[in-house]
């Protein structure tokens, strides 16, 4: 009689263990290189940006097409995205009251930016005033995260801010847009637009 051996083939425990070790690792290393949390406060530096540079030209065009423009309702040179007393020293050189608009997206100049945009010929380039994605303010500079805007009814100027969250945005990051805005030294931890930017 002729036996033949069959020898079962498969993984010990041991083999398991080490591939899912090893598994575990690699995944590891690719969520540390990717840092989601990072892409995503690089995500909402994205929208702060494109949104300060729509409100920055719908502001340009309302004064390019309005006869008699108001940028600033006057009872207020500090508005914000979010409503909350202060702007939390922003602005150096303009005054520091506050608006009671903060926090009201309207277009029809009843918003928290002063322009009724509802006014030009050709209709409001913006159907809605945006606000920051965190739109929070914290107990440091670093973490008060809204828009703001400052303008000035004498030479029809103004100046939007916002503060990045993100490292490749904020000061001294590999596209830094906070110091190299040409806003003054003291604003350096702050991206600047519009027609000012030494409010």
């Amino acid at each position: 009689m002729n036996h033949k051996e069959t020898k079962q083939k498969g993984f010990t425990l041991i083999e398991l263990l080490v591939v899912i070790a090893i598994i575990a690792i690699l995944s590891l290393v690719v969520v540390l290189a990717i840092n989601p949390v990072e892409l995503l406060r690089q995500a909402r530096d994205s929208t702060r940006l494109s949104d300060l540079q729509i409100l920055s030209n719908a502001v340009s065009l309302y004064l390019s097409s309005v006869s008699s423009p108001s940028i600033t309702d006057n009872s207020a040179y500090c508005y914000m995205s979010l409503a909350t007393s202060s702007c939390g020293g922003r602005y150096v050189n303009a005054p520091t009251a506050t608006s009671s608009k903060s926090g009201v997206f309207s277009v029809d100049g009843s918003g928290w930016v002063p322009v009724n945009f509802n006014s030009m010929i050709s209709g409001s380039p913006v159907g809605k005033l945006p606000k920051d994605p965190v739109n929070t303010a914290g107990g440091t500079t670093s973490t008060n995260l809204y828009y703001s805007y400052a303008a000035s009814s004498t030479g029809l100027v103004f100046e939007f801010d916002a503060k990045m969250e993100s490292l490749k945005y904020s000061a001294s990051g590999t596209s830094d847009v906070e110091s190299t805005d040409g806003g003054p030294p003291n604003t350096y931890n702050l991206y600047e637009i519009g027609t000012i930017l030494n409010y």
